[in-house]
């Protein structure tokens, strides 16, 4: 069996780290190793996840180089990257390991958006048929992958937004990713901050300037400025 590592990268998550931290708790049990790697938290998010976690490390602010941090402290054989907004399905380790047996190397979960509206579902839905369809998994369906594929990809590259992106155009040209059909569950926080239609616009204008070369940091300000 192939020990698992879930890394949690947070930057002021208290409102939702521990309803993340506490579904992992089961797995913990099981033997899975849980990583919260802080950036820099001014707000509870450290007293909270201490506690539900076996270590909360410090790592450079931005999420690429906070999990990376967390893949280099890890001690599973499987890395599992995790948002603290997201609530991973209660046979996730399970799932992963049948997944490995059958020869992955890497993969996602379907993903589900937890919030009211028939709109969201849709989303969620073409989310998960462009990722069966394309091979490229996003953060938001709890990436997972062999520690020593992910260090023969050189970890996330370090830029400042699409990383999920680009590390899964890295390990696909080796092998497609595994897509399990088990739902995570994220929270629709941004779709029901900035708006549905708006959300989906944006994310396909972000997608479609990567896809085309944009600066990610230019990108990653553009993000920035909508969520503010």
């Amino acid at each position: 069996m192939n020990a698992l590592s879930v890394i949690v990268p947070v930057l002021d998550e208290a409102a939702c780290i521990e309803a993340c931290l506490v579904r992992l708790q089961p797995m913990r049990e099981r033997g899975a190793d849980v990583l919260v790697v802080d950036g820099g938290s001014r707000d509870a998010t450290r007293a909270i996840a201490g506690p539900l976690a076996d270590r909360v490390i410090d790592a450079p602010r931005g999420r690429a180089r906070q999990m990376n941090a967390g893949a280099q402290a890890a001690r599973g054989d499987v890395l599992l990257f995790l948002h603290a907004d997201s609530l991973l399905p209660a046979d996730a380790d399970a799932a992963i390991e049948r997944a490995i047996a059958a020869g992955a190397r890497w993969g996602r979960f379907d993903v589900m958006i937890a919030a009211s509206g028939p709109l969201l579902r849709v989303v969620a839905a073409m989310m998960n048929a462009r990722s069966r369809l394309t091979g490229i998994a996003t953060g938001d369906q709890a990436m997972f992958v062999r520690r020593g594929d992910f260090a023969a990809a050189g970890g996330f590259p370090d830029i400042a937004l699409m990383e999920d992106v680009a590390l899964s155009k890295t390990l696909k040209r080796a092998t497609r990713p595994a897509c399990l059909r088990e739902r995570v569950a994220t929270s629709g926080r941004r779709w029901e901050r900035r708006g549905t239609v708006h959300t989906i616009l944006l994310m396909w204008r972000l997608r479609m300037a990567y896809a085309m070369g944009a600066d990610p940091q230019r990108l990653a300000r553009l993000y920035g400025a909508e969520r503010s």
